[in-house]
């Protein structure tokens, strides 16, 4: 038998590296993004994160519609948090206006908002456990979730889509029963909510699989513009109710919850200490609640709008909302631009991933709380020789266009 001589030595190595695609359509995530995880053997050593699979072309249409139209549209960029787009940009067209909301009205803005924190981090929990393998964990706090969406439908008059913002106020008032059943609702909600949190800190299964995975220094959170409870999460007190006290945050007390852990268990955990504070901000505003009116009469609000610019931000669940509106006069908006913390959050994460396990991938993930739908709005048009020509989106996704 032929055996190679004992000199002979390796001139070279050749790693083989392992291409495993998480989604576009992934249990970790029920909306369209692709991670391009490239792993040897179970070690990740590089991760691509692809978006481009949900075009809505929003933002072109904003120019299309009026001023109070668009309204409803922005209410529309995610399903999740509608309220905080709706505020951002009915604000900015306050302060086109210069018009400024009753106090009572600031109020019942907040705690729209407030519970809307409240059921999307319920709702990340909920996936985070599903994600763990704890679907009877996923469906509980589900169905405490639902509580806060009858909350919800209580103020607003909708579980989801609430279309509750307008310029110069709000659309429906609270009377005495309607605040009756909103205490009644978040005195259920409040044990619960301490009894999750206590799960997630002491649970053996939960905090090996989160505790020291995907950690992130504060240095990293500042060259990458991560923002939001990411943020908080590794000891930085980012905040936009606090830096721009906006509505009646300056008058209603809540607390900027910030924890050192920098890892994945540390976002869950804050989290559920923002749902308890959000929980005391609404019943600081049930209780305190302005006299007064908070429904503006539409009929006498402005239809057209005076030339200006104007740049809004929102702390939304997942972090600084901006809208940035311009008016060339008119009826119409010359341009809305939307920056989501999503956009944010999602693109600039592939570092986060290195030298962490495969099975790690979809739990960083959905620490981010990401929401996809709400960051793509994209629409190209080429114009060549006069001609006007639609990029078509495979183009758009190849970075051909």
């Amino acid at each position: 038998m032929d055996t190679a001589p004992e000199n002979v030595t390796k001139a070279m190595e050749i790693p083989m590296l392992l291409e495993v695609p998480v989604g576009p359509q992934h249990p970790a995530l029920h909306e369209p993004v692709l991670l391009k995880v490239y792993a040897s053997g179970e070690r990740v050593v590089r991760v691509e994160v692809n978006t481009g699979y949900n075009h809505r072309g929003i933002e072109k249409l904003a120019e299309k519609n009026t001023f109070y139209k668009d309204i409803f549209l922005v209410g529309r960029v995610c399903g999740i948090c509608n309220t905080v787009h709706a505020n951002c940009y009915v604000r900015a067209l306050e302060a086109l206006l210069d018009k400024e909301p009753p106090e009572r009205a600031k109020y019942l803005r907040v705690l729209a908002m407030e519970l809307e924190r409240l059921h999307s981090h319920m709702l990340i929990e909920a996936v985070m456990a599903e994600i763990l393998g704890y679907d009877t964990l996923f469906m509980h706090i589900m169905r405490d979730r639902e509580l806060i969406m009858k909350a919800k439908e209580i103020l607003t008059g909708a579980r989801v889509l609430a279309d509750y913002m307008m310029v110069g106020g709000v659309r429906r008032d609270l009377n005495n029963e309607k605040i009756r059943r909103l205490n009644e609702i978040l005195d259920k909600v409040e044990p619960r909510l301490n009894y999750y949190m206590k799960l997630f800190e002491e649970d053996v299964t939960i905090r090996k699989r989160l505790e020291g995975v995907g950690v992130i220094p504060p240095r990293d959170i500042i060259n990458y513009g991560l923002l939001g409870p990411i943020a908080r999460a590794s000891g930085l007190k980012m905040d936009a109710r606090l830096q721009d006290g906006y509505d009646a945050y300056r008058d209603v007390p809540f607390r900027i919850i910030v924890r050192d852990d920098k890892d994945s268990l540390g976002r869950m955990l804050l989290r559920w200490e923002e749902a308890l504070n959000s929980l005391e901000m609404c019943r600081y505003i049930l209780k305190n609640l302005p006299e007064g009116e908070a429904v503006p009469d539409e009929k006498r609000l402005s239809r057209v709008f005076p030339k200006g610019e104007v740049f809004t931000t929102v702390e939304a669940p997942r972090g600084e909302l901006t809208y940035y509106v311009m008016s060339a006069g008119g009826t119409q908006p010359y341009r809305v631009k939307i920056r989501t913390p999503s956009f944010n959050n999602i693109i600039n994460s592939g570092f986060v991933y290195i030298d962490h396990e495969l099975a790690d991938v979809p739990v960083i993930l959905v620490s981010f709380d990401p929401c996809i739908s709400c960051m793509e709005r994209v629409t190209v048009i080429d114009y060549r020789k006069g001609t006007r020509r639609k990029v078509p989106i495979k183009e758009v996704v190849r970075g051909n266009a």
